[in-house]
């Protein structure tokens, strides 16, 4: 069944509809001899290692295992037991006793790993072709370099060989190759993903990726591979799910435009355009940031302190085996040799002024939409001067890592010149569901087939239902709603969007007199309440501890009836509180009061007298 679509909600009702997984593994093997392209996989092995992890997989059960019998792939310089691990460089070879944590967690959730894919020599470089393998041919136009470091995996997930497959992000490693593929690139919060059993290129600032065809899928495997990991001192909590809606109201920093940077490349700069609007379209409201601080921390990479990290990762077979490297990845990392400690201080230095500069502007906006890449160059313009494209290339993603940001790269269409269009969502770290959420819709406003398969999009997800995880629903009501000037609270706190919803016919609605920061105060009533629009949010329970020990009053926190009879916590008024204060009830929600957009006549949430309950 070589015809099977590979995301994964094709895949699953595949299996249930009585597809074998033996037929699933065919059409791996099928595909790659289709696409007849030897720079994929630098270790393939044979088909029947495959059928047989795949047949100790037991019954089909998607609940146990949700990646059950979905084929991956992984970058080789991540560890796969049995399977060696190259980084790109054949001297470098070892064969690894146990599987990296990330590749455990996947298996031990039903995925089937196919093969080892080519990246640039040592994880340096965004560019695909720096390796002693074959390169990879770049899956929509075959004269496009690949994009790097993780070319292979990104090609193998584009040609539907893979639903999914690994790669690693130091400077946008997990990005570039997405864009230039015409797939989703999720570069999760540093730390999310265990980098235990992963080659270092910069250990302070890589992370693993993850390539897919849909957003969802990312999420999905983010989710499976995600948690804290004891052996990697670098591993941090991350919440990762479930995946909800956007929220309704997002504010998104862009590039002045005086800043924007496209290197004389007008389609790419049209084609940004085009994802603004649409983003525009969705809801957003887009805020202009002067761009130069970003450039300026991304410069930072290449200098002193992380050209150091770099080759403080594989000192020792550096010095033995220089020979054996790639010619520019030597040039690269043996650049550190001419620096200094004081070299690399001054670099952690200028990082930690630039992070505080730009904490408030991070701050000051939901997230983040830049150009995945200011541009495209082919093989030939690579290889002719192959320092000043890779180092364009990284424009939009060499500052992430460095400023602990998180980002997931998508398609929003085809440029003009009928190439790739890719953009990038990028928000402070642990915001991972904010930026995927928003990439979702992005995603499909586009139309795009997947990859560079003709396969539609999948039609829309149903919600996810939160499971019991000890998570507490908050409704917010005025200035903590999406878009409203205390949200930035929540998101500090790492709180999940929810819904939008209502309450039950029950409630008045008050503008309250005072405040420094206008807000309304809910309160239930006896007889002449109405419904008011509210949002409901997430939030771990330390969080919400903290969020409530914060609220002043006449604020409270009570419990809210939503008008599906649910009931949550939420902002309830003193009665005291209501001194000086306006009814604004006939708006029927703090957002259409702030926009002086009352409900309509004859609405069932039209103004009636109050009384207050006891």
């Amino acid at each position: 069944m070589s015809d099977i679509r590979f995301d994964i909600g094709s895949l699953h009702a595949a299996y249930r509809a009585g597809t074998g997984v033996a037929e699933v593994v065919d059409a791996v093997y099928a595909r790659l001899a289709a696409a007849d392209d030897p720079g994929i996989f630098i270790h393939l092995p044979d088909k029947r290692i495959l059928l047989a992890a795949a047949a100790a997989l037991g019954p089909f059960d998607p609940v146990a295992k949700p990646l059950w019998g979905i084929p991956f792939a992984v970058k080789d310089n991540i560890d796969v037991a049995g399977m060696p691990t190259t980084a790109a460089c054949a001297e470098y070879t070892y064969w690894p006793d146990r599987d990296a944590t990330v590749v455990a967690r996947l298996k031990a959730a039903g995925a089937l790993v196919v093969g080892k894919t080519n990246l640039d020599q040592f994880a340096t470089g965004l560019v695909g072709v720096r390796t002693p393998w074959p390169i990879p041919r770049n899956a929509i136009d075959e004269d496009l370099v690949p994009g790097g470091s993780s070319s292979g995996s990104a090609v193998a997930t584009a040609r539907g060989i893979v639903s999914f497959a690994l790669g690693t992000d130091t400077a946008g490693s997990g990005r570039i190759p997405a864009g230039l593929n015409n797939i989703v690139g999720l570069k999760p919060t540093v730390g999310a993903l265990s980098m235990t059993g992963v080659v270092p290129a910069c250990r302070t600032l890589d992370c693993v990726s993850v390539f897919a065809l849909t957003v969802d899928d990312a999420f999905a495997v983010l989710g499976a591979a995600s948690g804290f990991d004891p052996t990697d001192p670098y591993s941090k909590a991350v919440p990762t799910g479930p995946l909800g809606p956007r929220p309704p109201a997002l504010t998104v920093g862009v590039p002045a435009a005086a800043d924007r940077k496209f290197f004389g490349d007008a389609s790419m700069q049209a084609g940004f355009e085009a994802a603004l609007a649409t983003l525009e379209g969705l809801g957003a409201r887009l805020v202009e940031v002067p761009f130069g601080d970003f450039y300026a921390t991304a410069d930072l990479l290449y200098e002193g302190a992380w050209v150091s990290e770099r080759y403080a990762a594989i000192r020792d077979f550096f010095e033995e085996n220089e020979a054996a490297l790639h010619p520019v990845t030597r040039k690269i990392i043996g650049g550190a040799r001419n620096l200094s400690a004081a070299d690399a201080f001054r670099g952690l230095y200028a990082l930690q002024a630039y992070k505080g500069l730009l904490a408030p502007v991070i701050a000051s906006v939901d997230l983040f939409c830049v150009p995945t890449a200011p541009t495209h160059y082919t093989i030939d313009a690579v290889l002719a001067d192959p320092i000043s494209t890779n180092s364009r290339l990284g424009t939009y993603t060499n500052f992430v890592n460095l400023l602990d940001m998180c980002g997931i790269a998508v398609p929003t269409g085809k440029r003009d010149d009928g190439l790739p269009m890719s953009v990038t969502l990028l928000a402070a770290a642990g915001r991972d569901t904010l930026t995927t959420a928003l990439a979702r819709d992005l995603h499909a406003a586009s139309g795009l087939p997947l990859g560079a398969t003709a396969w539609p999009q999948p039609g829309p997800q149903p919600a996810a239902t939160p499971a019991g995880d000890g998570m507490i629903d908050l409704v917010v009501v005025g200035a903590h709603l999406s878009g409203m000037p205390l949200s930035c609270q929540l998101a500090e706190l790492g709180a999940q969007f929810l819904r939008e919803t209502r309450t039950a016919a029950a409630y008045r609605l008050y503008a309250l007199a005072g405040q420094s920061v206008p807000k309304p105060g809910l309160i239930r009533v006896a007889e002449g309440g109405m419904p008011i629009d509210v949002e409901v949010w997430r939030l771990c329970h330390e969080a919400f501890g903290r969020f409530v020990a914060a609220i002043p009053a006449p604020l409270g926190i009570g419990t809210i009836e939503l008008e599906d009879r649910s009931s949550a916590k939420g902002f309830l008024v003193e009665t005291v509180g209501l001194l000086d204060a306006s009814d604004i009830s006939s708006f029927g929600g703090w957002r259409r009061f702030v926009g002086g957009k009352p409900i309509r006549e004859g609405d069932e949430r039209s103004k009636r007298p109050p009384m207050i309950s006891a």
